[in-house]
């Protein structure tokens, strides 16, 4: 005898899957962000080493600048 809950607890098992599903997909795109966002700050110091190596900034300003990339 299931006393009504039979169809009410389904919704439930759906609604937790839902969850679920929208939490691990968060996650994944939370994950690839934060790894987008590490490679930019690589590229910059990359270019903030070359505009150096050219001569192009002093070492001042190289240190300057490369502190505030890494912040």
């Amino acid at each position: 005898m299931m006393l009504g809950y039979g169809f009410g607890m389904s919704w439930i098992g759906m609604l937790i899957q839902l969850v679920v599903i929208v939490g691990v997909i968060y996650l994944i795109i939370h994950w690839i962000k934060k790894g987008d966002s590490n490679e930019r700050g690589n590229d910059a110091i990359h270019i903030l080493r070359q505009r150096f190596a050219r001569g192009e900034i002093s070492e001042e300003e190289y240190e300057r600048m490369l502190r505030v990339l890494k912040k």
